[in-house]
C-alpha cells in the first residue's frame, strides 16, 4: 500500500435508521473525514451525537446508507459480511472501554488469539505476542489471567492484542472510560508513543474534552454532523 494513501477516507458518509418510515433517524449526515498514516486523531461528542454510529462504520461493524469509505485504500462501503470480517481482522485493531479479554486465558494467550485466524506456527504466534506484551510493558505479567491484572494492565493487554495482526488502523472506543485518571493518562501516553515511535495510526472515540486534547487533531460531532478538523493540544 502507498504510504501516502490515507488510512481512513470517507466521502459524504451517511447512516439512516428505519429509512422511509415515520420513525426515520438520520444518525450520520454526510461525514467527510481523512486520517493519514501515523496520525493520532480524536472524534469527540456527547451521548447521542452520532459518534458511536461513525465508529461502527469506521470499524466495519456496520454499513453506510450512502457515501464512500476507503479503509487503507480499499472501498469497504458495499462489502458483504464475510468480506467486512476480513477487513476487521487484517486492517483494524479494536480497543474497547471494558477491555473484552477472555477470563480463562492468560495475557499472552489473549494477545495470541487473533493470530489463530492466520497461517502462522504456534511458536511464531507466541514470540510475536510476547514481543507486543514487552512493548506495552507487560512481559512480566504474560502468564497472568485478567482477574490478576489491574484495569490499566488489562487495557495494555487489549492494546497489544489489537496490534498483533499489524493493522494499519487502531480504533479505540472510550479506552480510558473504565480507568482512574492517572491510569488513563498512562494509556494515552502509550497511544502517543505508538504513534511517535512506531508510526501507528490511532483513532480515539471519546466524550471527554481532556482525553481528546491528547490527540494531534480533533473532530467534534453533534446531531450526526461531523465538524471541521482542529489541532489538539498534546497534553
Amino acid at each position: 500500500m502507498n504510504p501516502l494513501t490515507p488510512v481512513i477516507e470517507t466521502r459524504q458518509l451517511r447512516k439512516v435508521y428505519l429509512e422511509g418510515t415515520e420513525a426515520e433517524v438520520v444518525a450520520l449526515q454526510g461525514a467527510n473525514l481523512t486520517v493519514r498514516r501515523g496520525e493520532f486523531v480524536a472524534i469527540m461528542g456527547p451521548s447521542g451525537s452520532g459518534k458511536t454510529t461513525l465508529m461502527n462504520l469506521l470499524g466495519c461493524l456496520d454499513t453506510p446508507t450512502s457515501g464512500t469509505y476507503l479503509c487503507d485504500g480499499e472501498d469497504v462501503s458495499t462489502l458483504d459480511a464475510e468480506a467486512l470480517a476480513q477487513v476487521r481482522l487484517h486492517k483494524i485493531g479494536f480497543v474497547f472501554q471494558q477491555f473484552n479479554l477472555l477470563p480463562r486465558m492468560t495475557a499472552l494467550e489473549n494477545v495470541m488469539m487473533p493470530l489463530g485466524y492466520v497461517r502462522m506456527q504456534r511458536r511464531q504466534r507466541r514470540d510475536k505476542a510476547m514481543a507486543l506484551l514487552e512493548a506495552v510493558g507487560l512481559a512480566s505479567r504474560a502468564g497472568h489471567r485478567p482477574t490478576e491484572l489491574s484495569g490499566g494492565q488489562q487495557q495494555r493487554v487489549s492494546i497489544a492484542r489489537a496490534l498483533v495482526n499489524d493493522p494499519p488502523l487502531l480504533l479505540a472506543d472510550e479506552p480510558t472510560g473504565a480507568l482512574d485518571s492517572h491510569t488513563g493518562e498512562e494509556i494515552l501516553a502509550l497511544f502517543k508513543r505508538l504513534r511517535a515511535e512506531e508510526g501507528r495510526t490511532v483513532v480515539l472515540i471519546t466524550h471527554d474534552h481532556h482525553v481528546a486534547e491528547h490527540a494531534d487533531a480533533i473532530y467534534e460531532i453533534h446531531d450526526g454532523v461531523l465538524g471541521a478538523r482542529r489541532a489538539g493540544r498534546q497534553l
